[in-house]
């Protein structure tokens, strides 16, 4: 990796307006609290300051791939009945209307149909997580959607295109879930099923790039994926960062628990 490369890198964005609220049992009040702070030491860890990042959201679906060219989006605030407070979050910072050209270049290049939307706000997937990661809100980011058709193979496509982004210093960040069934999140309780399927993804992500792209396709195969994922729309920012990593391996970059559900998010690179 140069001075300039960066990482390509998926993160379980938590739920909600997580950071700024307090949770009763099984949660507590600093269940995310684990989670805040990597998320306050992300950009340290990179190998550069990005120029820009690029966040796959797993909270705006498409009929094409969309790039948001908004030089200055507002707020989307995509969630409901949370207290008030939750509604008055602020994330100033600068779209990439540039990076959103060069993408479309690179998507145009391999085939891929996508569109630009120049109005769109920064949604949940986005702000909730950028505004500890970058707090001072200055980094440019660039708003992507998942492909309404929720093809896994498609997606990694997508990501696979967009890789040379990595090299002119633009952090590719997924943001979803590794576990994602909200009738459960609150349950409490071991939950076996979140953890024999993040067993499953950990070895997965461990595999040649070949094998884990095997394996991302054929997701729906891993155990109790479907009682994890009811619908794909949480992993699909998984399958884009895996496509973006090319022959890079994975490594697990943060491990976290909430409430008996195991939670895995991964660095590429």
């Amino acid at each position: 990796m140069s001075a300039l490369r960066q990482p390509a890198l998926f993160i379980s964005h938590g739920g909600g307006p997580c950071f700024w609220m307090t949770f009763p049992p099984p949660f507590g009040a600093d269940a995310f609290e684990p989670l805040r702070a990597y998320f306050t030491g992300l950009i340290a860890s990179l190998p550069a300051r990005p120029k820009a990042i690029l966040v796959i959201t797993a909270h705006w679906e498409a009929a094409k791939f969309t790039l948001s060219s908004n030089p200055s989006p507002g707020m989307l605030y995509d969630y409901y009945g949370f207290p008030e407070h939750t509604y008055h979050l602020k994330y100033p910072a600068p779209g990439a209307a540039d990076v959103a050209a060069r993408a479309g270049e690179l998507l145009s290049a391999a085939g891929i149909a996508h569109q630009f939307d120049p109005s769109r706000g920064y949604d949940h997937g986005v702000f909730v997580p950028m505004l500890i990661i970058d707090a001072e809100a200055q980094i440019p980011v660039l708003q992507v959607s998942l492909n309404a058709s929720l093809d896994a193979a498609a997606h990694i496509a997508f990501g696979a295109a967009l890789a040379p982004l990595r090299d002119e210093g633009v952090l590719i960040l997924g943001s979803g879930n590794s576990y994602h069934n909200l009738r459960d999140f609150f349950r409490g309780g071991e939950n076996a099923a979140s953890k024999a399927f993040d067993d499953w993804l950990n070895v997965a992500m461990a595999a040649d790039a070949d094998a884990r792209t095997r394996a991302l396709i054929d997701w729906q195969h891993a155990p109790f994926a479907r009682a994890c994922h009811p619908r794909e729309e949480h992993l699909l920012p998984l399958m884009v960062v895996a496509g973006a990593a090319g022959e890079d391996p994975a490594r697990l970059d943060h491990a976290d628990r909430f409430a008996g559900l195991h939670i895995s998010g991964f660095r590429f690179g």
